[in-house]
């Protein structure tokens, strides 16, 4: 489904290339992690995945291939058409992905309005539908409240509705519990791996937080300075990590203190 081919992204304004050759696989259903440090160029390459960086700015090179199609050798309206459909977005901070004064529900729709010919009735009985499905309270109430009425969980469960509302074949989640505590942190991973349990959606989690990708992830590659230094099933890479650096993230888990 998703293959990256040796992509790599240089910056003109600085010279430096933010991601150096990398490649990876992503088949329909699997959960993958990308790990790595801040600059490790993780966020860079679900920018390059999502279409979201922008050209004019950066030197790509390589192949990322989704279903065979190539987006780098894409238009803007192809790209348009993929994502959002094909590919949904989660982000860090939900309150940078709603529009503070657009009403929730509208906002989980907009997908549905770009992508299909359905009614603004259908949209709305797809919206409640989605809503109820990752979780939000009194759907219908819900659907008329503004962003920032909504807690910072209740935020992020409303994205990850938004974007599942067509049923994308791939979800990238780049540090999407990073802003929240850790209780409302793990009911965002298990409602994602849920959902790709339920619909056979592939996830790709965009982390600094082994332990977070440990607990959503079958796979997982380890970014450092632009490459993937490693990369395998999560459990055989947190059982016995080859790379230098790797070692160093899995030392670095805080261990749980025991309480007698």
């Amino acid at each position: 489904m998703l293959n990256i081919r040796n992509l790599r992204v240089k910056f003109h304004s600085t010279g430096k290339e933010a991601v150096k050759g990398i490649s990876f696989d992503i088949l329909p259903g699997e959960r993958w992690g990308l790990v790595g440090e801040s600059g490790s160029g993780k966020s860079v390459t679900a920018m390059a995945i999502t279409g979201l960086i922008e050209r004019s700015l950066v030197e790509m090179k390589g192949q990322v291939l989704f279903d065979g199609k190539d987006f780098l050798q894409c238009t803007r309206s192809q790209l348009r058409n993929i994502h959002g459909k094909d590919i949904g977005m989660v982000f860090q901070e939900p309150m940078t992905s709603l529009n503070p004064l657009m009403k929730v529900g509208k906002q989980i729709e907009e997908t549905l309005k770009i992508h299909t010919d359905m009614s603004p009735e259908e949209r709305k009985k797809l919206a409640l539908e989605a809503m109820e499905q990752v979780g939000l309270p009194d759907p219908e109430t819900t659907y008329n409240k503004y962003p920032h009425q909504l807690s910072g969980g209740q935020r992020q469960r409303a994205i990850i509705a938004s974007a599942m509302i067509i049923r994308p074949k791939l979800l990238v989640c780049d540090e999407p519990t990073t802003a929240l505590d850790v209780t409302v942190q793990k009911q965002i991973l298990e409602l994602l791996y849920d959902l790709s349990e339920k619909y056979g959606v592939a996830i790709l989690l965009i982390s600094h937080d082994l332990t977070v990708v440990r607990n959503l992830c079958e796979n997982v590659a380890v970014m450092y300075k632009g490459e993937i230094v490693e990369q395998g099933s999560t459990e055989e890479i947190f059982r016995n990590p080859k790379d230098e650096y790797t070692q160093r993230l899995i030392a670095a888990i805080p261990k749980r203190k025991r309480h007698e």
